[in-house]
């Protein structure tokens, strides 16, 4: 099955998970991969779908050997396991990523987001934000692209949690306009109660 086949029955059957009318463009993967340095460490990303920015890291110089991918369609998992053979493939949920198969002590330099968060609850998106910052490197990015106008994580989340976000580029000549951003921890680690 191809690439546009796969995305595309996955969207029909599940457009929540998959969030995007059509696999993200060349000019998206480059601008969310452009901060990736191959001496910052292993790469975690969530949600990549079909791989576009998964080729994008391996164009920058990221060892294949060196990239997590977690996601939680069957379909694309096992699609990402052919085509990337060397990387981690994780079929999971991202929210819940200190009960999968991670390697314990593993710490990345950045993680590279694909994940709908527009369209999860605010509860699921701060668990994602949570793991994954438990899981980077002192320094260490998420970088989420979304298709809104803003972030797609709302500033009063942000601010609870202890994360920043800063627009990291746009990408008008995507389908549709894409915006991605940078979210970084400020201030150590805590935990609120969430009402949802």
């Amino acid at each position: 099955m191809s690439n546009t086949s796969l995305f595309l029955r996955t969207l029909l059957t599940n457009p929540r998970m998959v969030g995007a009318i059509a696999p993200s463009g060349t000019m998206l993967a480059n601008l969310i991969t452009s901060e990736v340095d191959p001496s910052a460490g292993p790469v975690l990303e969530l949600g990549p779908g079909t791989g576009v920015f998964t080729q994008a890291l391996l164009a920058r110089g990221i060892c294949e050997r060196d990239i997590t991918l977690v996601e939680s369609a069957h379909g694309f998992a096992s699609l990402l396991r052919q085509r990337f053979p060397d990387a981690r493939v994780v079929c999971a949920d991202a929210a819940r990523l200190g009960t999968h198969d991670l390697p314990e002590g593993l710490q990345f330099g950045c993680a590279i987001s694909g994940l709908p968060l527009l369209n999860m609850s605010p509860k699921t998106v701060i668990a994602i934000l949570t793991g994954v910052s438990s899981r980077l490197r002192e320094g260490g990015a998420l970088y989420q692209f979304t298709y809104g106008v803003r972030c797609p994580v709302p500033h009063r989340l942000l601010d609870r949690f202890g994360f920043k976000a800063t627009l990291h580029g746009r990408v008008l000549r995507n389908f549709p306009p894409a915006r991605v951003y940078k979210i970084v921890r400020r201030r150590p680690l805590h935990y609120p109660a969430i009402v949802a």
